[in-house]
């Protein structure tokens, strides 16, 4: 989700789909103001928010304890006033009054147990319930519920409202069952709602009762077979501080498996029922499982995939990759012969903002207009609110495929359908990986796509102190840190991973799950076993975000799941270090032609005045070279080398925006990659940056070098789908809701590669429209030659890092031991990295020149180009030499070469 996890700076954000307008980046802030709450179904308009805001809100971290700043005087009391009308008529400056029920609070203080469980409360007040008052808690919990200081007899001088996610932990916290199970063909319905006063069951628009459990706060009803393929809902009444009253809830269940169209409705659907399994489901044959530290990546959205292939048959479905005869299929299959072990799905749970029936397209004829017009964006943002387009970082049922990639998004046939597209992906030799996002939701409150909101107000949305949503993730945040959100997430993915044989998951933001949260879900797909489950769970890999920012930084409310505290687990975080080397600069810059190693720094200088001086250049490309090189262990942080001063340092002593550059315990801890979905593409970053005049033949070598960073490092890497067919998205840094035109996938080399179709939308790009326009009327668009010439060069790389153990170095000391940068140093070459690792030498000539690295320490040895690049695609690479006699290895100017020893 993030284009940059740097310490110093901020995150780019996928916002959920506006509904009427777009919103820019620089409107972010605005955009994060709480909504007024929306009218929901089955009750009026909610009145203006009625709460009485205070600076600091009681925040009830167990069925004991409450945590408050109360200005208390010494002869002051503290309560919690609760009732069952809504009516609290307890007010700052006002008496309390009658006819409302009270917890007394006594003086007290937090232990070193809950000091350490809630490390951000740990310096407040804090205050004991009263025993005598105990037997009243649960009943509190389902009224109206204030915290009030006052004076006997005198008027109320501080009120608050109060936060309960930590006492309803202490009291409701269930492993009960959830969701619709089935029990020999009858249902059984059960949602957790321990607040409610009431919960029912709308079935196919009929009521039906549903009975509480007082120590669980799970509601549930058992049904009849026939109730199988229905629709419902449940009707809760609960009290809604959104709201300022209570309100009553038709809402979908949040553990629903199967929807009505547009999730009106959820259906009570069982995945067991083998009308829901394509044919061959239950002896599906997996390709080889492949460990996460040799993954090779490709990450897809599912209708960049196929919506401009006119080879495919149903384009822009879940079906299009059962299409074995279409071209994103073939190429699906080339890179899987290759090499490539996993496609990524961009989100393809339930998604809030596309519409899965009635679908806008742009009314303009874009391919008739110029490559540098504003009416492109224009035109397609005219639409985006209900167009068929969103990346889908906007969750709104967690544990149901998105509907608009199916046939028919009402009920379970995309269920059925994508059980066939992750089948189809499977016989054509790849796995699965699943992009999920529970760190927010795509709204909360009493709006109408907050489902768990409406169901527990104040529980599974994470709260500041003044009991506002968190938002830092662009959106609502959850908190996975209360039990029943933890476990939603823990339950959502062992369902996704039983039911649809997922081979793996990818955190978004999964710095803002607590570490135990996430190592829960490893237990959990551990636990997985082919006899009971149909799947091996321990083969199932793991991998996030794993940025520090936010409310959560630093651990401020738990050990969060960042890149520092995920090593050593074998859950993979990406790594931006090298990544930033490779493509120079950030993601924030305000100039895009800030250089770095692959895109010209010193070596090809651009005109941009931000890259500095030339001995600025030189200096900062060879800390590049440093950054590159700990990106090539793996990003170990122990890992000894000599950097470019001729210092010997540590991974973790070179320096990235502050932080250390090498933080994994081990080479499947991080992750590499030149480009994802977001920020620019590969190929438009090369565009920023490097020179003006640089022909379409050289930018596809730096695209080649550049993503070979990546795939030749230790550990896992990802490519964006596209880019080793110089993929395009004519410069938008955003393009989560850019729509299918900047977004098109083009397979066909004669479509060209998506560059120059317009200036990108307005709303994250306009300020570099500037450097945009010239260039997408001033560069060459690739051609055929360039396209395929690039996806045959990559797809070689690919084939020499799987077929070659010394890219599969199992520890850290198995790299130290046979990974080594040789020319290291003062006198190493600005623009060269030359890596032995095993019986191989790499080098990555970034510069415009043919450059020779003379390896004195390898005079005497054989050593030949690989023989995958000696009859490979590339003729230019063909021209890489090797002198025995002086240990002198000589590649042709922008690119990387794999040299054998003994010549092979």
């Amino acid at each position: 989700m993030l284009g940059s996890p740097s310490p110093s700076r901020s995150p780019t954000v996928k916002r959920p789909k506006p509904r009427r307008t777009a919103v820019s980046l620089a409107a972010l802030a605005a955009l994060l103001v709480p909504l007024a709450p929306a009218a929901t179904a089955g009750s009026p308009a909610p009145a203006a928010a009625a709460k009485e805001a205070a600076d600091d809100q009681a925040q009830w971290i167990d069925r004991d304890t409450v945590v408050w700043q109360a200005p208390g005087t010494g002869d002051a009391r503290h309560r919690l006033l609760y009732t069952e009308s809504g009516a609290l008529p307890a007010k700052k400056g006002a008496p309390a009054g009658d006819g409302v029920r009270a917890i007394r609070l006594l003086p007290g203080t937090l232990s070193k147990a809950q000091r350490a469980k809630y490390p951000h409360l740990k310096d407040r007040s804090a205050f004991r319930v009263d025993p005598r008052d105990r037997a009243k808690v649960r009943s509190a919990l389902r009224a109206r519920l204030l915290a009030v200081q006052d004076t006997p007899g005198e008027p109320v001088t501080a009120t608050t409202e109060v936060q309960i996610p930590g006492v309803l932990d202490d009291l409701y916290a269930t492993k009960a069952d959830l969701g619709p199970v089935f029990h020999h063909g009858r249902p059984t319905l059960s949602v957790w709602a321990p607040t409610a006063r009431d919960v029912d069951l709308e079935l196919d628009g009929r009521t039906v009762e549903m009975k509480r459990d007082a120590r669980t706060g799970v509601w549930s009803v058992d049904g009849d077979r026939d109730w199988r393929g229905r629709s419902y809902r449940y009707v809760v009444r609960v009290w809604a501080p959104s709201a300022g009253k209570f309100v009553t809830n038709k809402v979908t269940d949040p553990y629903s498996v199967a929807l009505t169209a547009d999730s009106e409705r959820s259906v009570l659907a069982d995945l067991d029922d083998r009308a829901l399994a394509p044919a061959g489901w239950d002896r599906l044959r997996k390709p080889e499982a492949v460990p996460l530290r040799t993954a090779q990546i490709q990450e897809l959205h599912i209708r960049d995939f196929s919506a401009s292939d006119r080879t495919a048959s149903n384009p822009g479905t879940y079906l299009a990759f059962a299409d074995r005869d279409s071209r994103g299929t073939r190429h699906l299959r080339e890179l899987a012969e290759a090499g490539t072990s996993y496609v990524h799905l961009l989100p393809a749970f339930d998604i809030a903002t596309v519409p899965e029936r009635e679908q806008a397209t742009p009314d303009c004829d874009l391919a008739s207009l110029p490559a540098d017009s504003p009416r492109q964006q224009e035109c397609v943002g005219e639409t985006a609110a209900d167009d068929a387009y969103n990346w889908g970082y906007d969750p709104y049922h967690y544990t149901v495929p998105e509907g608009s990639y199916a046939t028919d998004p009402d009920g379970t046939r995309r269920t059925l359908e994508f059980r066939e597209m992750v089948k189809s992906l499977n016989s054509d030799g790849l796995r699965v990986v699943m992009d999920v996002v529970y760190n927010h939701t795509a709204a909360s409150g009493q709006d109408r796509t907050s489902v768990l909101d409406r169901i527990v107000p104040g529980y599974y949305q994470r709260l500041l102190d003044d009991g506002s949503v968190a938002d830092s993730t662009c959106c609502a945040g959850t908190a996975p840190e209360h039990a029943m959100m933890g476990r939603l997430v823990v339950d959502s993915i062992v369902t996704w991973a039983r039911q649809y044989k997922i081979d793996g998951f990818r955190f978004d933001l999964m710095g803002h799950h607590p570490k135990a949260n996430i190592l829960a879900v490893r237990k959990a797909l551990d636990a997985l076993t082919p006899a009971r489950d149909g799947v091996d769970g321990k083969k199932i890999v793991l991998y996030g975000e794993g940025w520090n920012f936010g409310e959560v930084e630093n651990d401020a409310r738990f050990e969060q799941a960042t890149q520092k505290n995920m090593a050593g687990t074998g859950i993979a975080t990406f790594s931006d270090r090298a990544r930033d080397a490779v493509r120079g600069g950030g993601p924030f810059d305000e100039d895009p032609g800030v250089q770095g190693f692959a895109t010209g720094l010193y070596t090809d200088p651009n005109s941009s005045k931000n890259n500095g001086t030339e001995k600025e250049q030189k200096a900062r490309l060879l800390h590049y070279q440093d950054l590159l090189k700990v990106g090539l262990t793996g990003s170990l942080a122990d890992y000894t080398f000599t950097d470019t001063s001729g210092r010997t340092v540590t991974g973790a002593d070179v320096d990235y925006n502050g932080a250390p550059a090498g933080y994994a315990a081990a080479p499947d801890d991080a992750l590499s990659y030149a480009d994802a979905h977001d920020n620019e593409t590969l190929h438009d970053a090369l565009a920023f940056k490097l020179p003006a005049g640089t022909s379409t033949a050289d930018r596809a070598r730096m695209q080649v070098l550049a993503m070979g960073t990546a795939a030749l490092s230790q550990g896992p890497a990802l490519s964006q789908a596209g880019s080793d067919l110089l993929r395009s998205k004519s410069l938008d840094r955003n393009s989560f809701d850019s729509g299918d035109w900047f977004n098109a996938l083009h397979w066909d080399c004669r479509d060209g590669n998506g560059f120059g179709r317009g200036l990108p939308p307005a709303a994250d790009n306009e300020d570099k429209w500037p450097y945009a326009a010239p260039l997408l009327t001033g560069i060459q668009v690739p051609g055929c030659a360039e396209i395929e010439g690039a996806s045959a060069a990559y797809r070689d790389l690919l084939r020499i890092r799987t077929g070659e153990r010394a890219f599969d170095l199992r520890t850290a000391g198995e790299v130290q031991r046979k990974l080594s940068f040789p020319l290291s140093g003062k006198d190493e070459t600005p623009g060269v990295v030359t890596m032995r690792v095993d019986g191989l030498v790499v080098v990555f000539n970034a510069t415009p020149e043919r450059q020779e690295q003379r390896v004195t320490g390898l005079a005497g040895s054989r050593y030949g180009l690989h023989p995958v690049q000696r009859s490979g695609a590339d003729p230019v690479v063909k021209d890489a030499s090797y002198d025995a006699d002086t240990g002198t290895f000589g590649v042709p100017a922008r690119t990387v070469a794999v040299f054998a020893a003994d010549g092979r």
